[in-house]
């Protein structure tokens, strides 16, 4: 790595352009500018088509561009390679151009500091850099979650990964860094508010632990629910907390920031005092707690093989080559109490770990179940044959029909498997298309009962489609 000391090192900027018709940056060169406010700032020259005057944008990132008619002077990065000045000690100066140039002419950088060192700009702080290659550049500041960063530098968040930068120093303020300088400033703001909080004796007249006034909608809502129980009326999400803000206690929904993760309090504004609260949090938990039934949820008690039997004999129905060996293949199934009421849960690779299935009834549950026993069937059931009818562009929903496959398994039952997606995302799903459809007697009639199952105006392919395409129609057996 270079040897020279950063923090004695000034790059002296000299031959700085006049930003004129005849003496423009090449399209897409990237430049440190002079802004016509004495600010400084880099970006990436578009010219605009117009040849008669001074035109076009210097871009920063995504939507983040500076105007040329803000700019008094360029001067070019990158024409530079810095490696053999940075590689010999002692050198604390180096000219970026003609060293003749002086006064007002020149301009100078310095305050480095090492990426290596894990100092890092303030989040949004446009920088100038010296890159580990020796070539200079510039970005605004983006700070992983994870740790590190990355210098955005034009547009499509095209950007320098940390990785790669030896040092940096800031440029001049502009308004994207002054906003968050800004919103940082209201977070040390109310964090320091929020030390010694107050409680408005209307709105907390039972004090400030949340439980309380749950336990107070709960005798509430037991008048109408027998059944309803904390925990219950906690399945409402999300769950109200009390939490300070601006000073105050309010009764809130608490996130994280995506950030900083520090807390972003939504408050209660419906009301103003305890008892509205209360009256809120009963109708706000209502409809949880009313569909929480245990008469209707565990109607067939509460032994989960009742279940599960249920689940595997209807989808055995159609799903004929299914049998208990390849159950051990999808998710286990239990009942089991979590925080005083019993539940149904999908139990992950070992019984200390699962997630609750919030049914609202039996059926529900079953239903449920049933899906995951068919995409295990379908899984287990190698696919011998297949065949993709031809189509041309088809858009469904923002997505693009990529994949259409009918096809033949080893049982001798059929599915048909969609995908579609855009540029960055997309999905695949197999249907089973169920013997019922095949009991049609002709293939127009078989294409109608088909269709009920993978719908035209879903998943891309319609009636006109599949009807006159008679290599489908074979290997579907009509």
């Amino acid at each position: 790595m270079f040897v020279v000391d950063h923090k004695t090192l000034r790059l002296s900027f000299n031959e700085f352009h006049e930003l004129t018709i005849k003496d423009m940056p090449e399209y897409g060169e990237y430049c440190l500018l002079e802004l016509k406010d004495g600010n400084y700032t880099a970006g990436e020259w578009h010219p605009a088509s117009n040849k008669r005057k001074v035109a076009g944008m210097f871009l920063r990132g995504t939507a983040d561009t500076v105007d040329a008619e803000e700019v008094a002077r360029w001067h070019s990065l990158d024409r530079y390679d810095l490696t053999d000045s940075l590689g010999k000690e002692g050198v604390n100066w180096i000219n970026i151009g003609r060293e003749e140039e002086e006064g007002d002419r020149n301009v100078q950088f310095e305050g480095f500091k090492l990426i290596a060192d894990k100092k890092y700009p303030k989040e949004e702080q446009f920088c100038l850099l010296i890159m580990n290659d020796g070539a200079l550049a510039a970005g605004r500041w983006n700070k992983w979650r994870n740790g590190g960063g990355s210098f955005i530098y034009s547009s499509a968040l095209a950007s320098h990964s940390w990785e790669k930068v030896w040092a940096w120093t800031p440029l001049s303020v502009d308004k994207f860094f002054a906003m968050e300088l800004e919103q940082e400033n209201e977070r040390k703001r109310e964090k320091k508010l929020n030390k010694n909080p107050v409680a408005d004796l209307e709105l907390f007249k039972y004090g400030t632990d949340i439980n309380t006034y749950y336990e107070k909608a709960l005798e509430k809502l037991r008048e109408e629910f027998s059944w309803a129980t904390l925990p219950m009326m906690k399945k409402a999400i999300p769950v109200w907390q009390i939490a300070p803000l601006h000073g105050k206690y309010v009764f809130g929904h608490v996130s994280k920031s995506y950030y900083d993760d520090s807390d972003v309090v939504t408050p209660w504004t419906e009301g103003t005092t305890a008892d509205e609260f209360i009256d809120f949090l009963c109708g706000y938990t209502r409809d949880k707690v009313a569909h929480c039934n245990p008469e209707e949820r565990f109607k067939f008690g509460t032994d989960i093989n009742v279940y599960l039997k249920m689940a595997f004999d209807n989808v055995k129905k159609d799903y004929r080559w299914l049998d208990k060996k390849m159950l051990k293949k999808t998710w286990q199934y239990d009942i089991r109490k979590v925080d005083g009421d019993l539940e149904f849960v999908r139990k992950y690779w070992n019984d200390s770990e699962y997630s609750v299935y919030d049914v609202e009834s039996a059926e529900q549950f079953i239903e449920w179940t049933e899906s995951d026993y068919q995409n295990v069937a379908l899984r287990e059931n190698t696919v011998v044959a297949s065949y993709s009818p031809h189509f041309g562009h088809i858009e469904l929903h923002g997505w693009n029909l990529e994949s259409y496959v009918f096809c033949k398994m080893k049982s001798g039952d059929y599915k048909v498997s969609v995908t579609a997606g855009d540029r960055t995302t997309g999905g695949s799903r197999d249907f089973f298309i169920t013997p019922g459809c095949f009991e049609a007697k002709t293939y127009e009639e078989f294409l109608d009962r088909y269709l009920e199952i993978v719908p035209e105006h879903s998943f891309g392919l319609g009636k006109k489609d599949l009807l006159p395409d008679k290599k489908l129609q074979k290997f579907l057996g009509y």
